[in-house]
Order: structure tokens, then sequence, then C-alpha cells
């Protein structure tokens, strides 16, 4: 079987270190699907307006791995606990294909790209490559009294972001919204717990620096990249 790209996404996530861990964590978290041109068709989206979600299987570009594991580890258990590939959401899996719903926020027609769709709750990195998209149907894919495994037996580990009156306007609103709920998350691997330590990722055109310690999450900085 032949699996085509169809397009790719553009948005607020450069690197992999501070992505939210699921699609709609962070409500605020854009993403712009760009279609390949082959596929840049009107017709192909008649009557997707009419949908306020819609399922997103897309690839894990950066996931690479030479040879099949039946296990992983996930980061939330701490990063030693093995757990079965197919219980997980882990990328490194036999086709590392992602699926997220995600709200479909407008339907653009641009001059450059022709139909884009302007999607919220993103879970993926800047380019990452989509393979397909199906409406959220309510009246079947939501499925009451589902239980969530041993995702649900997860310690709360969400923090309190602080950020520093002299830094809340280096971003639009929005942004810094989507910043801070994605930092609230906790994006540090399980296992590593040190108060001193400070990290960094891209965000946007930014790089973003903070240290944790407890449960409180400090902003450093948030600075313009050059």
């Amino acid at each position: 079987m032949e699996i085509k790209r169809i397009g790719c996404l553009k948005t607020q996530f450069p690197s992999k270190f501070g992505i939210p861990r699921q699609s709609g964590a962070v409500k605020e978290s854009r993403a712009t699907l760009i279609f390949d041109e082959e596929y840049r068709s009107s017709e192909a989206l008649r009557g997707l307006e009419e949908y306020s979600h819609v399922w997103v299987i897309w690839g894990f570009s950066q996931a690479k791995y030479e040879k099949f594991s039946p296990t992983v580890r996930p980061p939330r258990l701490g990063g030693n606990c093995r757990m079965g590939v197919f219980a997980t959401r882990s990328p490194f899996r036999p086709n590392s294909l992602g699926l997220s719903v995600l709200r479909l926020e407008s339907i653009e027609k641009t001059d450059k790209y022709g139909h884009v769709l302007h999607l919220l709750g993103a879970d993926m990195l800047d380019g990452t490559p989509v393979y397909d998209i199906k409406p959220y149907l309510p009246a079947f894919d939501k499925i009451d009294n589902a239980v969530g495994g041993f995702s649900e037996r997860l310690d709360d580990y969400l923090l309190k972001v602080v950020v520093p009156a002299e830094l809340e306007g280096v971003l639009s609103e929005s942004s810094l919204e989507c910043l801070k709920n994605a930092l609230s998350q906790d994006p540090r691997p399980s296992y590593i717990e040190d108060g001193e330590r400070i990290y960094g990722f891209p965000f946007e055109d930014f790089e973003v620096k903070f240290k944790v310690e407890g449960k409180v999450l400090n902003v450093i900085s948030i600075e313009k990249q050059a």
C-alpha cells in the first residue's frame, strides 16, 4: 500500500521539545494545513465548513528507528516503566503515524496556497506531513464511559507558570496564552528533577527559557531569534 502526503502543517513549535503532548490539551495551539499542489482543490473541501472538528492523520517525521520494539517507555511514567507500543501513543511504532482531532477554526482561500485550513488544539511539529483528514462525527466518535487505561492513573503534573510582567508584552495575547498552557504541562522528561537547570526551546520566532522549582515553572526569558 502506498500512502501519499496531501500537505503539511505550519505550527508554533519548530522543535519537538515543548509541543503539547496530546491534541486539544492546549486549545490555543494553532496550525495551518497547507495542501500540496495536487490536492489544492476547493471541490475536495466541499461541505467541510459544516463541521467543527476534523481528524488529522499525520506523520512523526523525526521519529527514526532501525527495528521494531514491542515496548516503549512513556515519558509520563518516568521513562523507566515499559508498556506495549500499541498501548501507547509513542511515535516509535511500525508506521510512525499520528492521529489528532483538531478544531476547524476556518477555511481560507489564499493567493499562494489556495484553500488552507486553520486549526486549533494542535500537537504537531512545524512542517509535519499530513496524509489525510476526515470530519469528526460527534454521534459516533464520542464514546460515553470510555476507559483511559494507565493514563488515568497518572499523578496530576500540571505546573503553575509564572511570566514576569516585563515579558508579557513580547508575544501577542493569544500566543502568550498558548505558550503558558503548553508550559503548564511540564515539557521536561518526567525523570528529571533539577530546580537549577535552565531549559530552552523555540516557540514561533522566539527562544523561550525557563526553570522549574517544585510545581512552579518560572519563565526566564523570551527572546527574538536572530
